[in-house]
């Protein structure tokens, strides 16, 4: 009997047994699955709109996806970055936008933003690069840091443009031209890189002599502008003068020309009236060499009262009576 009930002892633990491997199992089973749908439902992923998908298997570029729900084979074998390829990103060279209170504040950064020109002079200039991401993949895997690149890049292009401009223009009227060339030689310096970016703007902000030298630039605008002070006054002087002298030279001219005119008509008269006398002194020698001479007496002593009298032979031929108002 109680070798019996040994035995019913044994069966019924080995039941027992039996049945608690059973619950292990099913339930080391169903922790399994869960797992496994756990592990999977990890692949499941979602690109935004603004997004590319970009599926790296064993860390090398795999495939892109679009916007929407995707699967990718869980990690470690799979992994996938989204970068926002329609954002449009945004650096600051020369300065950096820090927020106090709420409101913005801006920190001056000189290392960045010093520049030399190309007449030998250093001014401080801030800028903005504005770039969005084109080719994904090449901006993921073909630059350990771009973001570092971009930077670097955009203060070597800067400096390489403001060395060929002088400090006058760049303060003054061509930062445009700046803005272009440096937008240009960016662009061409990171493709060479494969930096897969593109650059859509470059905009300088406050382009300023350092605070060294400051007061030496004032000096020098001053006087630059005394001198356009000083070339304007001649200029209008210069204006003022020339019309008068001009007017004065029409004037003399004319004066001389009609001066001349008039000798020439006096000299013509003078002539005509010489060649009527000697036509006279042909017909009558005589009578015209005494009426030339009493012409020349009137005409030298014109208020002298005059007797003109007896000819060769002692005889009076003729008594006038000159005075001022001619022969009586």
């Amino acid at each position: 009997m109680d070798f019996e009930d040994g035995k019913i002892v044994n069966e019924d633990w080995e039941k027992y047994r039996n049945k608690g491997w059973r619950f292990v199992r099913t339930n080391l089973m169903l922790l399994a699955a869960g797992a496994l749908i756990v592990y999977l439902a990890s692949g499941l992923f979602i690109v935004q709109q603004y997004e590319l998908g970009v599926v790296r298997r064993f860390g090398r570029l795999n495939r892109t996806v679009g916007p929407g729900l995707h699967f990718h084979i869980p990690f470690p074998i799979e992994q996938v970055d989204k970068p926002k390829v329609a954002e449009m990103k945004r650096m600051e060279i020369g300065f950096m936008t820090v927020s106090y209170d709420g409101s913005a504040r801006y920190r001056d950064i000189a290392e960045e933003s010093l520049l030399l020109t190309g007449d030998i002079n250093i001014i401080s200039a801030d800028f903005i690069v504005q770039y969005n991401i084109k080719d994904p993949a090449a901006y993921l895997f073909n630059v350990y840091n771009v973001t570092q690149t971009i930077k670097q890049a955009a203060e070597a292009t800067m400096r390489q443009v403001s060395a060929n401009h002088i400090s006058d223009d760049i303060l003054t009227e061509k930062k445009d031209i700046m803005q272009e060339e440096a937008k240009k030689l960016m662009q061409n310096l990171l493709d060479s890189y494969g930096a897969g970016v593109s650059i859509q703007s470059v905009k300088l902000q406050d382009v300023v002599p350092p605070d060294p030298v400051v007061g030496a630039f004032k000096d020098v605008a001053s006087a630059k502008e005394d001198r356009e002070k000083i070339i304007n006054e001649a200029h209008g002087y210069q204006n003022q003068l020339l019309p008068k002298a001009k007017g004065d030279a029409a004037k003399l001219i004319l004066e001389s020309q009609g001066y001349k005119q008039e000798k020439i008509n006096l000299a013509r008269g003078e002539a005509e009236k010489f060649l009527k006398v000697r036509e006279e002194y042909r017909k009558a020698p005589e009578i015209t060499r005494i009426r030339l001479h009493i012409e020349t007496m009137e005409r030298v002593l014109p208020k002298v009262r005059k007797v003109i009298g007896a000819g060769d032979k002692g005889e009076l031929l003729k008594l006038f009576h000159l005075n001022a108002g001619g022969v009586k």
